[in-house]
Order: C-alpha cells, then sequence, then structure tokens
C-alpha cells in the first residue's frame, strides 16, 4: 500500500523585530551665554577652545562658540538664567585666573529680545545697533534717567531685560553708550545686533537637532 504523501511544511512566520524607537530631543534647555571684555586688546584673553571646554566642564552638552567675542550656546540642564550665569564665571575665574562676567539667557528669551526691539532696529546699521545684555531689570533702572536727555543722531530705548542702543558713529565714539555705561555700572554686556540675530539662528539649530 502506498504511503500517504505528507502535508507540505509550512515556511516559519517571521517574528516581527523591535520597534523602531522614535528619535528624542535631548533633554534640557537651550541657553546662550554672553562674556564681558574678553580678548579685547589683549586683554583677558578667553580662547574659544577653552570657553567650549568649561562649558562642557559644567555638564552642558555640545557648546558652540560664535566670533571670538565670548558667545557660546549650549544645551543645559534647566535651571534660572543667573544661576547658569554664576557657574560660568566661577569656572572662568577658577581656569583663568580673572573674573569676567557672564550673561545667560534661554533660546526663548534670545528670541523674545529680538522681538522686543526689532521695530526699534529695523533701517539701522546692524553693527551700530548694540544690544545691552542685563542679568536683572534692576541693572537697567538708573537708565531711565537717560531717555529724558537728547542724544540725536543715537537713540536709546529700554526694554524688559535688555537695552538697546543705537549708535550712530560706533560704540567707541558713543557719548551714549559712555553715559549708559556709567548708569549702569558697567553691569551690561553688548552684542551689535548682527550677532544677536546668528545667536538666534544657532539657538535654533541646537533646538531642531543640528
Amino acid at each position: 500500500m502506498a504511503a500517504r504523501a505528507g502535508k507540505p511544511a509550512r515556511p516559519p512566520r517571521a517574528r516581527p523585530g523591535p520597534a523602531a524607537t522614535p528619535a528624542r530631543t535631548p533633554a534640557g534647555r537651550v541657553y546662550a551665554a554672553v562674556l564681558r571684555g574678553v580678548n579685547v586688546g589683549g586683554a583677558k584673553p578667553v580662547p574659544m577652545a577653552d570657553l567650549r571646554a568649561v562649558a562642557e566642564s559644567l555638564g552642558h552638552a555640545g557648546p558652540r562658540t560664535l566670533l571670538n567675542s565670548g558667545n557660546v550656546v549650549f544645551r543645559a540642564r534647566v535651571a534660572p538664567a543667573p544661576a547658569i550665569a554664576k557657574a560660568l564665571e566661577a569656572a572662568l575665574a577658577k581656569r583663568f585666573g580673572f573674573e569676567v562676567p557672564v550673561v545667560a539667557v534661554s533660546a526663548d528669551d534670545l528670541r523674545a529680545i529680538v522681538k522686543e526691539h526689532a521695530k526699534a532696529a529695523a533701517g539701522r546699521e546692524a553693527a551700530r545697533t548694540l544690544v545691552a545684555f542685563a542679568q536683572s531689570p534692576a541693572v537697567l533702572a538708573p537708565a531711565k534717567s537717560l531717555l529724558t536727555q537728547a542724544w540725536t543722531p543715537e537713540k536709546l530705548w529700554l526694554g524688559r531685560s535688555t537695552a538697546l542702543l543705537g549708535c550712530a558713529s560706533g560704540i567707541h565714539a558713543s557719548e551714549l553708550a559712555k553715559a549708559f555705561d556709567r548708569a549702569t555700572k558697567k553691569a551690561t554686556t553688548t552684542r551689535n545686533w548682527a550677532t544677536v540675530l546668528k545667536l538666534v539662528a544657532l539657538a535654533g539649530e541646537f533646538e531642531s537637532g543640528g
């Protein structure tokens, strides 16, 4: 008697592989920090590679510097901006042996600053239009008296935590800038409008994972 043909073997079922893990945005918040008075005429030399190393030593992720004037953007654990600045000041003093004032702002606050001053800055030469960063609004309070004085062709605008100075002949020849420094006791850090816009763009790259 002929043997009954067996049923054809079924191919093994493919087991589903592990689900793809969606890309995650790194934890923390993006900040920009601006240093005052470094690398100017040979005073207070701070190489940008060292600035990045100092930021990394504090646990800040992927620090990137902009220009040679002491601008660094990084991702850090969420903390008040003044605390971020103070930690950087202490680390810089320890590394270089001199004090470097620092102002830190979150990426959101940086965009808000640009929005706040955009109308006033429009049509002005970016290199001669300065944003003065203050770590506290109280720093700017003494500068209110300057608003009642005539500075033409220069101009001063006060924002929530920054000021905008239109220095028609540049900062070094600006009587307004000198008066502003005296009023605020040199407790602000200035960057020209073009640099501030570059910092906003760099912060945006961080947030998008670029």
